[in-house]
């Protein structure tokens, strides 16, 4: 018990992410190293499939676009990860322009009549090196040509709209779970917002997803970055896919009269005015994380209709979500 203790090594903070996304009970730990071995064999599939697309190139390491090829086809997840680096890479161009003039006054320029009047192209210069950078992956149309098409201040972001859906979905959800909250409550769920497998966690991180076994890449920050992103989304997904799967077992035991196993039909009490809601009342099962597990694993009906009528089978190696 005490190497299977060693062995997980994360169970607070998926408690915290699944928290967040949704699971009010406190789960077993059986359940939670479900999730984390779950989670640590798609890192490792990620690494392996990362290596595999770095030996084609003939290069030794891995890049951000080998992790991001993989996920190509969930368009909302690409769309929340390139806003993510795009952020990133604001919150470090701002840091670097603080750094660069912190000794100066940003923003301050001479008028003609010799007063000081705020703005001025100091300010000019440095809104441009922060603006929200757009991420450019090299298997896009876009990038096949040598000139780019200007962008308008005024013109949509079609990648925005696409993230939009899922994103708005999920902030629909945390909206209604914080209205009721009290302030010692929200504080808490927005510390376990912050919860991650690689903030300050860097070593702990690498020996856990096999770096050096795996794959012989030294990992870059930007790497790490991105995998700890995608393990929050993993759990994330693993939870509420569980929730739904939770929620409708829920729904037919009340249906049919709670759980008859024996064969014994007990008498369903109603439900009082007082009594707290069902949901919640019962954490998520290892059972329901496994059922949610094959479900993700399932293969897209058009992938399968591909190979009728042809010999080839079907792969069965890991699927990422």
């Amino acid at each position: 018990m005490a190497d299977n203790n060693k062995q997980h090594k994360y169970r607070q903070e998926i408690q915290q992410m699944m928290y967040v996304s949704g699971e009010t009970g406190e789960p077993s730990l059986e359940t939670t190293a479900m999730i984390e071995e779950i989670v640590r064999q798609q890192v490792i599939e990620m690494l392996r499939n990362c290596t595999e697309l770095a030996v084609r190139r003939g290069s030794r390491s891995i890049t951000i676009n080998d992790l991001i090829f993989l996920i190509r086809d969930d368009a909302p997840k690409v769309s929340r990860l390139r806003t993510f680096l795009s952020w990133k890479d604001v919150r470090k161009s701002a840091k670097d322009s603080d750094d660069k003039n912190a000794e100066g006054d940003i923003g301050v320029a001479d008028d003609a009549g010799g007063g000081v009047m705020p703005g001025g192209p100091a300010v000019e210069e440095a809104a441009k090196k922060n603006k929200k950078a757009k991420v450019k992956l090299p298997w896009e149309p876009s990038s096949y040509y040598s000139q780019e098409v200007p962008e308008r201040d005024d013109e949509e972001d079609e990648e925005e709209e696409e993230m939009n859906h899922i994103t708005l979905q999920r902030l629909q959800k945390a909206d209604e779970r914080t209205k009721a909250m009290t302030r010692e409550e929200y504080v808490t769920w927005s510390e376990y917002r912050q919860a991650s497998f690689t903030y300050r966690k860097g070593k702990r991180f690498r020996e856990w997803a096999g770096f050096g076994i795996v794959t012989d890449s030294k990992p870059s920050d930007d790497i790490v970055d991105i995998l700890g992103f995608l393990t929050f989304e993993m759990v994330q997904t693993l939870t509420e896919e569980a929730l739904k799967i939770k929620e409708q077992e829920d729904l037919w035991k009340e249906r049919s009269g709670g759980e008859n196993t024996a064969g014994t039909k007990k008498r369903k009490l109603a439900q009082g005015l007082f009594d707290p809601p069902n949901e919640g009342r019962t954490p998520v099962e290892s059972r329901h994380i496994q059922e949610a597990f094959r479900r993700l694993q399932t293969r897209p009906k058009k992938s399968r209709a591909m190979l009728n009528g042809t010999n080839l089978q079907q792969r069965t190696s890991l699927r990422l979500f």
